[in-house]
Formats: structure tokens, C-alpha cells, sequence
């Protein structure tokens, strides 16, 4: 069999339907002449809060920041202090541990469930303490970790939920969030949204989002972006400087209008390999409800023969991934972070392997890629 070319993702092939749209939009802020903040960006955010069915947005340079961001406003009003404890998925990429310590507070790993890949409710109960102050539900994949048992505990302990949303814009909760949204992106008191190429909704280059509820955070987030000042030259806060581009906010504009139609297809893409795939060597995802997940990846279990797996598979011409090989409690420069037991995410780093599934693939070579995968296991 000849071998196929199907890279992991191809972002020229994402690209590729808005070229025409994408070139207006720049050249739309180059003969603007506004090249900072502008109305491309306000527009971007209004849009986005409506998407997310939450009030407030803020636009800032990356997904890093805006959950750094959120952490830091929150301190500035008394909400969380230096020390105190936020639970985060112990298999997320690492920024959301970055954005914790980074703003003077401290990461405690969970545990995730086995068969989702994300947190649940009852599984934080183990790793909390007094010290425990707000959450950070990550949406790994694309699938929104959210349900009753979290939100009762957050109820219960007046904790403050913020969403690392990077990868579930457009993802829709069974469970109504803390304010009635049932939108990721909407369903804690804030969220941080990355616009990284590679991401459902990505840009042309970096950026992302702060959505919240609270009109109060959103005005601190935003004078903590801008050198810590709501007035020019008077600084209220040690702030950063974190702004969205006004050219990638207009790109995410165009593409913001097909996002739904990119998550369709992306399902689409995902049923295919959840009745394909017929592999003793392959745990294939949970399908869950309707627009629960918008399969940023689509992610196997592998246990055993995951790196056999990825060579046979590129032998073949398919590129892989693997989201992540190491969880961040396990990397140097978190050596002694102090954490409890940790062995589902631990298992998860040896285990996990993401499949191609970007939008512009057929049924058919998803179908062909099924077969290569059940061809090993014969």
C-alpha cells in the first residue's frame, strides 16, 4: 500500500477557505492606521462574550496571559491572596501551572478520570485543603469538565472557578455553570481562551481572551494588560503589557463566523474513527452528548504500544502527537512542588496519542487511517 501524506495538521489546509476573507481583514487594519486596540479588537470581544454567553471580554496577547491575568485581578480585589491554592488537572499542558505560579500562587495537581482524560467533582475531593481557593477546569481536547458534583463543591466552598478554555470554544455543558451559561467559556466566574494557530478557533499568529461575568474583573484584567493603568500615565497596579493585535483580531473575526461549522465537522471526523477503529491495542475516546466536546484532539489510549503505534503510523505516512508526554509535575522546573498520588495522569503521559482530525480531512481518509490502526493489532 502506497503510504498516505497526512501530517498531524496541516495549517495551511485550515486556512485555506478564508484566504480571500483573511487578506481583506488585514489590509482592512493597514489602511486603518490603527495598530493597537481599535475597534476590530472591541468588536472581537463582544463577539467572543456572545459566543461564550457571558457579559464581559478582554483581549490580550496569548493564553498564558489571560489566565495569568484572571489570577492576578483577582488578587488585586481581595479575592485571592499570595499562597493561596488553585486544584488544576495534573495531565493539562503546562501553562495552566505557569499561570498559577506565576501569579504568586500555588498548583495542586488532580488526578484526572481515567475515561475522560479531564477532572470531576468527586475526583477533587481528595486533593483539597483549607488553603484551596479556586479551581481551574481545564477542557482537555475539547470536552467541557464540568458537572454536578464540581459544581456543588464550588457552591459549597465559595470557590472561584476559572476556566483554561484553550481548546473547548464552541464545547457545550449538560450542567448549567455557575451563572446560567451552559457555554465553555461562560460556565465558571472567568476563563481564559487561547487564539494559538493550532486551536479550533486559532489566529494567524498569537493571541487570546479573558471572558467573565464580572464587570469588575474585566476593568482590572484590562488595566493589569495595560501597564497596570486605567488612565494614561497613572498606574494602579505593577501591570504587563498584553494586547491583542488588531490584525489577528480581525483574521479571528472571519474565522469566528465558522467556528460552528469547523466543530460540526470536526464531530463528524470523530464518529468516523469511533466506528472505524477496531483495534484490541486502542481505547478510543468517549463519543459523550451532543456539542459536550468539539474535538480539538481526538485522543487514543494506547497502553503498552504507544510509541509502536506512532512509528507504524508515521512508517505509513500519518503524522501523530502526543498531548503531553510529561505532566508538568514531573518536569524540572516543578521539582519540588509538593503533590499527592498521581497515577491516572502519570498513566495518561504513556498512553495518549492524538490522531488527525482536522477539518479539511474526508470521512474517507479518516476511514484509511482506521484501517492502518487495526492493521497493527492483526
Amino acid at each position: 500500500m502506497q503510504a498516505m501524506n497526512c501530517p498531524h495538521l496541516s495549517l495551511e489546509k485550515v486556512n485555506e477557505p478564508y484566504f480571500e476573507e483573511l487578506k481583506e481583514a488585514a489590509w482592512r487594519v493597514i489602511s486603518s492606521g490603527r495598530y493597537i486596540g481599535g475597534d476590530e479588537v472591541s468588536s472581537l470581544e463582544n463577539e467572543i462574550a456572545r459566543h461564550c454567553e457571558a457579559p464581559f471580554a478582554v483581549g490580550v496577547a496569548n493564553g498564558l496571559d489571560a489566565l495569568r491575568l484572571i489570577l492576578m485581578g483577582y488578587m488585586e480585589m481581595g479575592r485571592l491572596k499570595r499562597g493561596d491554592e488553585v486544584l488544576v488537572p495534573a495531565n493539562t499542558y503546562i501553562a495552566s501551572f505557569l499561570a498559577i505560579s506565576q501569579a504568586g500562587l500555588v498548583p495542586v495537581p488532580v488526578d484526572p478520570d481515567y475515561t475522560t482524560m479531564n477532572i470531576t467533582g468527586s475526583g477533587v475531593r481528595r486533593f483539597l485543603s483549607p488553603k484551596c481557593k479556586a479551581i481551574m477546569p481545564v477542557h482537555l481536547y475539547g470536552r467541557v469538565a464540568w458537572d454536578e458534583d464540581m459544581a456543588n463543591l464550588v457552591a459549597d466552598r465559595n470557590m472561584i472557578v476559572v476556566e483554561d478554555c484553550a481548546q473547548a470554544l464552541g464545547a457545550k455543558s449538560g450542567i448549567a455553570g455557575l451563572h446560567g451559561s451552559l457555554a465553555a467559556g461562560g460556565i465558571g466566574d472567568a476563563a481564559g481562551i487561547s487564539f494559538y494557530p493550532t486551536k479550533n478557533l486559532g489566529a494567524l499568529g498569537d493571541g487570546g481572551i479573558v471572558v467573565t461575568h464580572s464587570e469588575e474583573l474585566a476593568a482590572t484584567v484590562r488595566a493589569l494588560a495595560n501597564y497596570g493603568s486605567f488612565k494614561r500615565y497613572q498606574n494602579e497596579y505593577v501591570g504587563i503589557n498584553s494586547r491583542l493585535d488588531p490584525i489577528q483580531a480581525a483574521m479571528l473575526r472571519v474565522k469566528l463566523r465558522y467556528i460552528d461549522e469547523v466543530n460540526r465537522k470536526r464531530n463528524e471526523l470523530a464518529s468516523v474513527y469511533e466506528s472505524a477503529i477496531d483495534s484490541p491495542f486502542v481505547a478510543k475516546p468517549i463519543s459523550g452528548k451532543e456539542k459536550e466536546c468539539v474535538w480539538h484532539q481526538y485522543v487514543i489510549k494506547v497502553p503498552g504500544h504507544r510509541d509502536e503505534l506512532k512509528r507504524y503510523l508515521l512508517d505509513c505516512g500519518v503524522g501523530t502527537d502526543v498531548h503531553y508526554p510529561c505532566p508538568p509535575h514531573r518536569q524540572p522546573c516543578y521539582k519540588d512542588l509538593a503533590h499527592g498520588e498521581l497515577p491516572v495522569a502519570e498513566r495518561l503521559a504513556d498512553e495518549v496519542l492524538s490522531l488527525p482530525i482536522g477539518q479539511y480531512l474526508s470521512a474517507e481518509r479518516v476511514s484509511e487511517i482506521a484501517e492502518i490502526i487495526n492493521r497493527l493489532g492483526k
